[in-house]
């Protein structure tokens, strides 16, 4: 039984992949491949100091907006409970 399975698979696997071949959709992904890494060559990526300062920067934000949104709910469950 494990014979016929890697042999269904194999054909399905080749088959799949002369289809793409034959219809030219292999040729247009190695060019998407080769368009992405020269433009991520042109990227200009931050330093160490500069993600470590993001990072904080991102991580205090988030502190702050749930805070906030804590505050928030719990003043609005105070004033629907005064109300009810």
């Amino acid at each position: 039984m494990n014979t016929f399975w890697l042999v269904f698979w194999v054909v399905v696997i080749g088959g799949s992949f002369a289809y793409l071949w034959r219809t030219g959709q292999l040729a247009r992904f190695a060019a998407y491949l080769q368009e992405t890494r020269e433009e991520l060559k042109k990227c200009t990526w931050p330093s160490w100091d500069e993600l470590k300062g993001s990072t904080v920067v991102v991580a205090l934000s988030i502190l702050l907006l749930g805070g906030f949104t804590v505050l928030a709910d719990l003043l609005f469950n105070l004033l629907a409970s005064k109300l009810t």
